[in-house]
């Protein structure tokens, strides 16, 4: 047994022995092929280098050569230049020389020229000490035989130069007033008619909408809420009264003289609409979200107004009295587009004059400020308008202009009066300001019943919508001066009574016609006798 074992650890060892030695021929091997290859690639990557290291030569030569050709071909193109350069140099050289040469017989020819001068000048101081003495010796001797000092005929002379100044610039002023007189209208036409093709914008009729249509019953039932309470609270939060229409069941009728609070109820109306739950709590916000919008919308009309027209600083306060003028009707005319367009005429105007146009256009943009606030205080606008502008520190042209504007007051300013045309020329054309049908049958009816309730008026017609009233007076109770006092009188009534836009003509004809008729029986019995 032991000797079994013995025989199995001398037989593995002997294994071991074989298999190390087989195991390090392998690795001799291994190493062997991986000298040579390694000696391979060392011989192929020499051969490479030697090869690259050649290309790189050829090429560095060859990029030398082209580089010094093309230094070559550069140094000659500067020597030619440079050539070229020396011979403008040359060119030049020899034109100077030239100039200066010209120039020093020039200084030598002024030269003599000078000292021929100064023997003139010294002959002239001569002759200026003589003519003085001369001149003295005439004057004494004409004081001697005269009655009269030197200093008392320069007073006469003088007195009676400035005599025939003055009869001169008199006939001249004449001459210049009667010119102007007769050009005056037809300048006064064609400026007019420049400013109004320069100035105004047909700008879109904005009406101001007062009621409301609501699409159905049941808007309107919900709109109403139990026993009218939702709309009740509008009325209460806006300040506003809303009426249905009679005959026609859906629409109601904001009615307040307040044009903000009616723009701030129809518009949450108009909101309410469409929104499925009307309630207080909704009321509340849309009220208070439609017054914040408006309220912003106005202090940004106004800046982009200010702003449109170059006027220069505004005071914010007074943005804001511009921004609710666009809320602001008179006659159906926006009041904020009138007094944009009343502005750009006047600075139109102005620049015609020479005269400033800020203050024209800042006159112009203000003059109806008042209205922003006459519904709330009871006061004309004219008033309103002077009472904002001393506030804010305006400009004398600009108060005299908004306080003459309707002539209440006297004009003081060339600027006044260009704001006051601009007025007339943008409530006067055609299509900026309307009414009613029935306030303008009222008016006409008004103006006919004012002119026939005159004694000797035979008939009265209203024509040229309301601009006119034509009356017929009966001659035999109505003489020239009576008509004219007549005429007189109707105007005074219509001014004292109603309220117009722009200016009504009274016409009133008086004439007597004779009529004679020739009949052809007449005729016939002439011809048969």
């Amino acid at each position: 047994m032991v000797i079994t074992i013995i025989l199995a650890v001398i037989v593995a060892v002997i294994a071991g022995i074989v298999g190390q030695k087989s195991e390090q021929k392998k690795h001799d091997q291994a190493i062997q092929q991986a000298q040579q290859q390694a000696g391979q690639m060392v011989h192929a990557a020499e051969k490479e280098a030697k090869q690259v290291a050649e290309e790189v030569v050829t090429n560095g030569k060859t990029e030398t050569e082209n580089y010094q050709a093309s230094i070559d071909e550069e140094l000659d193109s500067y020597e030619a230049d440079n050539r070229i350069r020396q011979s403008r140099i040359d060119q030049r050289t020899n034109g100077v020389e030239q100039v200066k040469q010209r120039l020093d017989k020039m200084h030598n020819e002024l030269a003599e020229r000078q000292s021929e001068l100064d023997d003139i000048q010294t002959e002239i101081d001569k002759l200026a000490v003589q003519a003085e003495q001369l001149a003295n010796k005439r004057r004494q001797v004409l004081q001697d035989n005269g009655d009269l000092s030197y200093e008392e005929a320069a007073r006469q002379i003088t007195d009676q130069l400035a005599i025939d100044l003055d009869r001169e610039r008199e006939v001249e002023l004449r001459y210049q007033n009667d010119e102007a007189k007769v050009i005056a209208p037809k300048m006064a036409k064609q400026l007019a008619d420049d400013a109004i093709q320069r100035g105004p914008v047909d700008y879109p009729r904005e009406h101001v909408e007062h009621s409301v249509v609501l699409p159905d019953q049941g808007t309107k039932q919900k709109l109403l809420g139990k026993e009218n309470i939702n709309l009740r609270y509008i009325e209460t939060l806006t300040g506003v009264d809303i009426v249905f229409d009679r005959n026609e069941p859906l629409m109601l009728h904001v009615v307040t003289s307040d044009p903000l609070r009616r723009e701030i109820a129809r518009t949450v109306i108009g909101n309410l609409m469409v929104t499925r739950q009307i309630n207080s709590q909704t009321i509340e916000q849309q009220v208070d979200t439609v017054s914040s919008n408006l309220m912003s919308e106005i202090r940004k009309t106004g800046e982009d107004v200010a702003t449109s027209l170059h006027i220069g600083f505004v005071h914010p306060d007074e943005m804001k009295l511009i921004g609710r003028l666009r809320y602001r009707t008179s006659y159906g005319q926006n009041v904020l587009t009138h007094s944009i367009e009343v502005a750009k005429i006047a600075g139109i105007l102005a620049a015609e004059f020479g005269l400033d146009v800020q203050i024209a256009k800042r006159a112009g943009l203000f003059h109806d400020i008042g209205k922003a606030i006459d519904h709330d205080i009871d006061s004309t606008h004219v008033e309103l308008g002077v009472q904002i502008a001393q506030q804010y520190d305006e400009d004398e042209q600009v108060v005299n202009s908004i306080a003459s504007h309707h002539g209440d007051v006297d004009v003081t300013t060339p600027i006044a009066n260009l704001v006051a045309a601009g007025d007339s020329i943008s409530g006067g054309r055609q299509g900026a300001r309307s009414e009613s049908a029935e306030e303008y049958i009222n008016r006409l009816r008004s103006l006919e019943k004012i002119a026939g309730q005159k004694p000797g008026v035979k008939d009265s017609f209203a024509i040229q919508a309301g601009r006119e009233i034509r009356v017929m007076v009966d001659p035999n109770q109505i003489n020239d001066e009576k008509n004219q006092e007549l005429a007189a009188q109707i105007s005074n009534q219509i001014e004292n009574e109603l309220t117009y836009p722009g200016k009504i003509k009274v016409t009133l004809i008086r004439s007597f016609k004779a009529v004679s008729y020739v009949g052809a029986e007449k005729k016939k019995k002439k011809k048969r006798a």
